[in-house]
Protein backbone atom coordinates (compact mmCIF):
# COMPACT_ATOMS: atom_id res chain seq x y z
CA UNK A 1 0.00 0.00 0.00
CA UNK A 2 1.07 3.79 -1.15
CA UNK A 3 1.08 6.15 2.29
CA UNK A 4 1.36 9.75 1.45
CA UNK A 5 2.64 12.14 4.11
CA UNK A 6 2.15 16.20 4.33
CA UNK A 7 5.50 16.84 2.33
CA UNK A 8 4.57 14.36 -0.61
CA UNK A 9 1.06 15.79 -0.74
CA UNK A 10 2.79 19.00 -1.23
CA UNK A 11 5.20 17.66 -3.50
CA UNK A 12 2.23 16.71 -5.63
CA UNK A 13 -0.25 19.75 -4.88
CA UNK A 14 2.66 22.60 -6.20
CA UNK A 15 3.42 19.95 -9.11
CA UNK A 16 -0.82 20.14 -10.04
CA UNK A 17 -0.02 24.11 -10.28
CA UNK A 18 1.53 23.92 -13.73
CA UNK A 19 -0.19 20.99 -14.84
CA UNK A 20 -1.33 21.52 -18.32
CA UNK A 21 -5.07 21.04 -17.77
CA UNK A 22 -6.62 24.36 -16.26
CA UNK A 23 -9.27 21.95 -13.92
CA UNK A 24 -5.83 20.45 -12.60
CA UNK A 25 -4.45 23.79 -11.82
CA UNK A 26 -7.85 25.15 -10.39
CA UNK A 27 -8.61 21.93 -8.39
CA UNK A 28 -4.79 22.13 -7.22
CA UNK A 29 -5.17 26.00 -6.11
CA UNK A 30 -8.17 25.01 -3.89
CA UNK A 31 -6.75 22.30 -2.21
CA UNK A 32 -3.74 24.35 -1.77
CA UNK A 33 -5.62 26.99 0.25
CA UNK A 34 -7.91 24.66 1.84
CA UNK A 35 -4.78 23.65 3.74
CA UNK A 36 -2.63 25.98 4.03
CA UNK A 37 1.16 25.63 4.55
CA UNK A 38 4.25 28.40 3.87
CA UNK A 39 5.27 26.62 1.46
CA UNK A 40 2.73 26.69 -0.75
CA UNK A 41 3.05 30.92 -0.98
CA UNK A 42 6.32 31.30 -2.95
CA UNK A 43 5.32 29.03 -5.50
CA UNK A 44 1.24 30.61 -5.24
CA UNK A 45 2.66 34.22 -6.13
CA UNK A 46 4.88 33.03 -9.17
CA UNK A 47 2.22 31.05 -10.69
CA UNK A 48 -0.09 34.13 -10.44
CA UNK A 49 2.62 35.95 -12.80
CA UNK A 50 1.64 33.14 -15.87
CA UNK A 51 -1.20 31.52 -15.17
CA UNK A 52 -3.52 32.39 -18.00
CA UNK A 53 -6.69 31.63 -17.48
CA UNK A 54 -8.75 33.92 -14.70
CA UNK A 55 -11.08 31.57 -12.68
CA UNK A 56 -7.29 29.57 -11.64
CA UNK A 57 -6.02 33.42 -10.95
CA UNK A 58 -8.83 33.67 -9.05
CA UNK A 59 -8.68 30.71 -7.27
CA UNK A 60 -4.93 31.52 -6.68
CA UNK A 61 -5.53 34.83 -5.17
CA UNK A 62 -7.90 32.69 -3.07
CA UNK A 63 -5.20 30.21 -1.90
CA UNK A 64 -2.42 33.30 -0.91
CA UNK A 65 -5.83 35.19 1.08
CA UNK A 66 -5.85 32.32 3.06
CA UNK A 67 -2.00 32.07 4.09
CA UNK A 68 -0.61 34.49 6.92
CA UNK A 69 -0.28 37.70 6.12
CA UNK A 70 3.26 37.76 7.49
CA UNK A 71 4.19 35.50 4.75
CA UNK A 72 2.59 36.75 1.77
CA UNK A 73 2.51 40.56 2.11
CA UNK A 74 6.40 40.57 1.43
CA UNK A 75 6.20 38.49 -1.70
CA UNK A 76 3.38 40.35 -3.32
CA UNK A 77 4.90 43.86 -2.77
CA UNK A 78 8.39 42.46 -4.28
CA UNK A 79 5.38 41.16 -7.34
CA UNK A 80 4.34 44.80 -7.52
CA UNK A 81 7.82 45.60 -8.79
CA UNK A 82 8.05 43.26 -11.28
CA UNK A 83 8.83 43.92 -15.16
CA UNK A 84 5.84 41.96 -16.17
CA UNK A 85 2.16 43.27 -16.38
CA UNK A 86 0.69 40.51 -15.02
CA UNK A 87 2.66 39.94 -12.54
CA UNK A 88 1.86 43.55 -11.06
CA UNK A 89 -1.81 43.60 -11.90
CA UNK A 90 -2.35 40.06 -9.53
CA UNK A 91 -0.10 41.27 -6.98
CA UNK A 92 -1.95 44.37 -6.76
CA UNK A 93 -5.40 42.09 -7.28
CA UNK A 94 -4.56 40.19 -3.94
CA UNK A 95 -3.44 42.86 -2.08
CA UNK A 96 -6.64 44.47 -2.50
CA UNK A 97 -8.74 41.34 -1.19
CA UNK A 98 -5.89 40.90 1.73
CA UNK A 99 -6.74 44.95 2.72
CA UNK A 100 -3.35 45.05 4.73
CA UNK A 101 -2.79 49.21 4.73
CA UNK A 102 1.11 48.15 5.13
CA UNK A 103 0.89 47.75 1.91
CA UNK A 104 -0.19 51.26 0.86
CA UNK A 105 3.48 53.25 0.49
CA UNK A 106 3.52 50.54 -2.72
CA UNK A 107 0.94 51.98 -4.61
CA UNK A 108 2.55 54.99 -6.06
CA UNK A 109 1.47 57.16 -8.52
CA UNK A 110 3.70 55.28 -11.45
CA UNK A 111 1.05 51.84 -10.30
CA UNK A 112 -1.68 54.11 -10.32
CA UNK A 113 -0.98 55.44 -14.24
CA UNK A 114 0.39 52.32 -15.29
CA UNK A 115 0.47 52.14 -19.03
CA UNK A 116 -1.10 48.41 -18.86
CA UNK A 117 -4.48 49.18 -18.46
CA UNK A 118 -5.41 45.65 -16.38
CA UNK A 119 -2.14 47.08 -13.93
CA UNK A 120 -3.20 50.57 -13.43
CA UNK A 121 -7.15 49.22 -13.06
CA UNK A 122 -5.88 46.49 -10.28
CA UNK A 123 -4.02 49.68 -9.32
CA UNK A 124 -7.01 51.71 -8.77
CA UNK A 125 -9.17 49.49 -7.26
CA UNK A 126 -6.15 48.44 -4.62
CA UNK A 127 -5.80 52.09 -3.83
CA UNK A 128 -9.27 52.91 -2.62
CA UNK A 129 -9.00 49.78 -0.33
CA UNK A 130 -6.06 50.54 0.95
CA UNK A 131 -6.05 54.53 1.24
CA UNK A 132 -5.33 55.30 4.97
CA UNK A 133 -7.68 58.30 6.43
CA UNK A 134 -7.26 61.31 5.38
CA UNK A 135 -5.51 60.63 2.03
CA UNK A 136 -8.61 60.13 0.21
CA UNK A 137 -8.27 63.74 -1.65
CA UNK A 138 -4.75 63.56 -2.23
CA UNK A 139 -5.82 59.95 -3.94
CA UNK A 140 -8.80 61.88 -5.63
CA UNK A 141 -6.27 64.00 -7.28
CA UNK A 142 -3.83 61.37 -8.96
CA UNK A 143 -6.85 59.09 -9.94
CA UNK A 144 -8.25 62.20 -11.63
CA UNK A 145 -5.34 62.55 -14.30
CA UNK A 146 -6.09 59.24 -16.24
CA UNK A 147 -9.77 60.54 -16.46
CA UNK A 148 -10.65 59.87 -20.25
CA UNK A 149 -7.98 57.03 -20.60
CA UNK A 150 -8.71 53.64 -22.56
CA UNK A 151 -11.95 52.14 -23.48
CA UNK A 152 -15.52 51.95 -21.43
CA UNK A 153 -14.44 49.19 -19.24
CA UNK A 154 -11.56 51.41 -17.99
CA UNK A 155 -13.27 54.12 -17.53
CA UNK A 156 -15.68 52.54 -15.73
CA UNK A 157 -13.48 51.39 -13.33
CA UNK A 158 -11.70 54.21 -12.79
CA UNK A 159 -15.20 56.09 -12.48
CA UNK A 160 -16.04 52.91 -9.34
CA UNK A 161 -12.79 53.85 -7.90
CA UNK A 162 -13.39 57.47 -7.78
CA UNK A 163 -16.95 57.12 -6.32
CA UNK A 164 -15.56 54.57 -3.55
CA UNK A 165 -13.78 57.72 -2.46
CA UNK A 166 -17.17 59.93 -2.09
CA UNK A 167 -16.84 63.61 -1.61
CA UNK A 168 -13.22 63.55 -1.48
CA UNK A 169 -13.54 63.46 -4.99
CA UNK A 170 -15.86 66.58 -5.88
CA UNK A 171 -12.92 69.30 -5.73
CA UNK A 172 -10.60 67.39 -8.15
CA UNK A 173 -13.92 66.11 -10.06
CA UNK A 174 -14.94 69.51 -10.33
CA UNK A 175 -11.30 70.58 -12.04
CA UNK A 176 -11.42 68.26 -14.33
CA UNK A 177 -14.85 69.34 -16.28
CA UNK A 178 -13.21 72.52 -17.76
CA UNK A 179 -10.47 70.07 -18.91
CA UNK A 180 -9.74 70.89 -22.79
CA UNK A 181 -10.13 66.80 -23.80
CA UNK A 182 -13.60 66.72 -24.24
CA UNK A 183 -12.79 62.73 -23.28
CA UNK A 184 -11.51 63.92 -20.23
CA UNK A 185 -14.14 66.75 -19.29
CA UNK A 186 -17.21 63.95 -20.28
CA UNK A 187 -15.71 61.31 -18.12
CA UNK A 188 -15.58 63.78 -15.26
CA UNK A 189 -19.10 65.17 -15.23
CA UNK A 190 -19.74 61.39 -15.82
CA UNK A 191 -18.23 60.44 -12.59
CA UNK A 192 -20.08 63.27 -10.52
CA UNK A 193 -23.38 62.21 -11.86
CA UNK A 194 -22.58 58.08 -10.58
CA UNK A 195 -21.73 59.48 -7.00
CA UNK A 196 -24.84 61.02 -6.76
CA UNK A 197 -27.27 58.42 -8.64
CA UNK A 198 -24.94 55.31 -8.02
CA UNK A 199 -27.79 53.59 -9.42
CA UNK A 200 -28.40 55.21 -12.60
CA UNK A 201 -25.45 53.31 -14.13
CA UNK A 202 -22.07 54.10 -16.52
CA UNK A 203 -24.06 53.85 -19.54
CA UNK A 204 -26.58 56.43 -18.70
CA UNK A 205 -24.30 58.53 -16.95
CA UNK A 206 -21.83 58.76 -20.07
CA UNK A 207 -25.14 59.70 -21.97
CA UNK A 208 -26.06 62.35 -19.44
CA UNK A 209 -22.73 64.09 -19.46
CA UNK A 210 -22.81 64.17 -23.27
CA UNK A 211 -26.25 65.92 -22.94
CA UNK A 212 -24.70 68.22 -19.98
CA UNK A 213 -21.82 69.07 -21.94
CA UNK A 214 -23.75 70.09 -25.36
CA UNK A 215 -26.29 72.30 -23.36
CA UNK A 216 -23.74 73.96 -21.95
CA UNK A 217 -22.02 74.80 -25.63
CA UNK A 218 -19.02 72.78 -24.13
CA UNK A 219 -16.32 72.68 -27.23
CA UNK A 220 -15.97 69.37 -28.38
CA UNK A 221 -18.71 67.54 -27.14
CA UNK A 222 -19.90 65.79 -30.65
CA UNK A 223 -15.40 64.69 -30.68
CA UNK A 224 -16.26 62.69 -27.80
CA UNK A 225 -19.90 61.20 -29.54
CA UNK A 226 -17.20 60.29 -32.54
CA UNK A 227 -14.73 59.19 -30.59
CA UNK A 228 -17.25 56.59 -28.76
CA UNK A 229 -18.74 55.15 -31.66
Amino acid sequence: MTTTTPATDAARALRALEDSSPTVRLQAALAVGTRPDPCFVGKLVERCAVEPEFFVRDMLTWALVRHPVNLTLPELLREVRSERAQARSQALHTLSKIGDRRAWPEITPALLSDADDEVARSAWRAAVVLVPEGEQLSLATVLVTQLGRGERPTRLSLSQALVALGEAIVPALDTATTHPDPRVRTHALATTALLREPEAGFECAIEEAKRVAALTGAPGADDENRADR
